[in-house]
């Protein structure tokens, strides 16, 4: 997930604490970095010959739409296996459910997609609809390529499976490794992960981080990275059986969220805004202008070659803090974002849509050129000359099949993004932790529901609203929108 992927969350942001990414129009992702070093190539490095077209020859027009550019990659990619084939290629911000407006606006239209885009925040909504394909034909796929049950899970209601990811994506907690021997005495990730093993541990080290840094320390850029973590390990998701569910795990999102600005364990820069990119390379300053730090980040799987790893240096150049990070568990497993594919009812082209699908979601040499960064822009430009300078995929974004996980794994020991977290194999990290994801919290009201809460809950955490006045009107704000829910009563009055 990258460049305008990364918005989508940002819709679950509250202006200062809640999400807001892959996935803001966020500011675009920057340019891709170094493939990491391999001992033994995965996949072919060059762009295909049109004449490596296979015997029953793919041909035809393909609308796909997307809120993001990443898949536009793959789509050149497909393009280049299949010269025959031309993808017309849209992107649609996802401004206030824009994308999605205009998605079901087309749908059965002359206008209409074949493929569409759907983000983790509202996936379910779609797979829930008829609006979707049925593609369960793929699905002997997706035990060949070992894909993670939770990807398939999620693309799948009422045993009918109608969207597939290419991506699998574990959160982890990311740290500086400077401060961490400066205010923990150590940054062995081992033992770091024990001082952050719980909520507790995290709340008990934070004081420790704030008080070494007399203040000029933050433990986090937002306490809002922590609403994903906390949403993860519900117990139940946000509808069940026509009820809106408040979970406990939502009321104490709430109270750590109140806790970590009024302690100042928080920067309170805002997510994915140029405030909260700078506690990555130093450049961060409060309102007086005094110079702060950052000591960690809560990022899932493409946030480290995507958001951390390219943020590590200042846009004018100066020091960068590439080679100064690690990266543990932290106090609970998460996922948060990625991004399936579909084909939409209907779709006049469903059968080149399907194989697109296929392309993009479940074939293993795509999967593992798109995580290896094979496709760079001299890949890129050999199908299409045209292809932007900014489109290449960078190495690192972890893949949804388990097959593919295995096999090059062991590429990423020496990389880039191995020397930007001190030697550590990331890659290895999060295939330990993906197999953890579960995609059963996952309903088709969620994105609406989150969003909702953004605005009484900002106005909570800057002091402007009473806790009771937050949660009365968040459900005031899901009962307008979902007038057949049943709203329980507010956990404070």
């Amino acid at each position: 997930m990258r460049k305008s992927v990364l918005y989508v969350l940002s819709l679950l942001v509250v202006a200062s604490m809640l999400l807001a990414a892959c996935g803001t129009t966020t500011p675009a992702a920057p340019a891709a970095t170094e493939a990491p070093a391999q001992t033994e190539a995965p996949a072919m490095t060059e762009a295909p010959a049109a004449t490596d077209a296979p015997a029953a020859e793919l041909e035809g027009t393909l609308n796909v739409w997307s809120f993001t550019n990443e898949i536009r990659t793959m789509a050149i990619a497909f393009q280049g296996k299949h010269p025959k084939v031309k993808v017309v290629y849209t992107m649609i911000p996802m401004t206030n459910g824009e994308y999605q407006t205009k998605v079901k606006a087309a749908s059965g239209t002359a206008d209409s997609p074949d493929v569409v885009a759907l983000e983790a925040a509202f996936v379910k909504e779609w797979v829930e609809s008829d609006l979707l394909m049925d593609l369960n034909e793929l699905v002997p796929l997706t035990e060949e390529l070992k894909t993670y049950p939770a990807v398939v899970q999620v693309g799948t209601y009422d045993g009918i499976t109608k969207a597939f990811s290419y991506q699998a994506t574990p959160g982890a907690f990311f740290y500086r490794r400077s401060i961490a021997k400066e205010c923990l005495g150590t940054d062995e990730p081992e033992k770091v992960q024990a001082m952050v093993a719980d909520m507790d541990k995290f709340v008990e080290t934070a004081a420790k981080i704030k008080e070494c840094g007399t203040g000029d320390y933050y433990t986090v850029g937002t306490g809002a990275e922590l609403f994903t973590p906390f949403l993860a390990n519900r117990a139940q998701p946000w509808v069940v059986d026509g009820k809106l569910v408040i979970d406990p795990k939502i009321v104490e999102y709430v109270h750590f969220a109140k806790m970590m600005r009024d302690n100042g364990y928080e920067s309170g820069a805002t997510q994915w805004t140029e405030g909260w990119f700078a506690g990555m390379n130093d450049t961060l300053k409060d309102a007086n202008g005094t110079p702060k730090k950052v000591f960690s980040y809560f990022l899932p799987t493409w946030g480290l070659p995507y958001v951390l790893s390219p943020n590590s240096t200042p846009k004018d150049g100066g020091t960068s803090t590439a080679g100064d990070w690690a990266m543990v568990n932290g106090p609970m497993s998460y996922q948060w974002g990625g991004t399936w594919v579909g084909v939409l009812e209907g779709s006049p082209n469903s059968e080149l849509a399907k194989e697109f699908v296929k392309f993009v979601a479940l074939n293993e040499e795509n999967l593992t050129n798109w995580a290896t960064g094979v496709y760079t822009n001299e890949y890129l430009k050999a199908i299409d000359p045209n292809t932007p300078d900014d489109q290449a995929q960078a190495a690192g974004d972890f893949v949804s099949s388990q097959v593919v996980v295995e096999k090059i794994t062991s590429s990423f020991d020496k990389s880039t993004l191995s020397d930007f977290l001190g030697g550590e194999n990331s890659y290895g990290a999060f295939a330990l932790a993906a197999p953890s994801v579960n995609g059963a919290l996952l309903t088709g009201s969620d994105d609406a529901i989150q969003r909702a809460l953004n605005d009484p809950l900002a106005a909570y955490l800057s002091g402007t609203m009473t806790e009771a006045e937050m949660w009365t009107a968040w459900l005031d704000a899901v009962r307008n929108e979902f007038p057949d829910l049943i709203i329980p009563e507010p956990p404070v009055k």
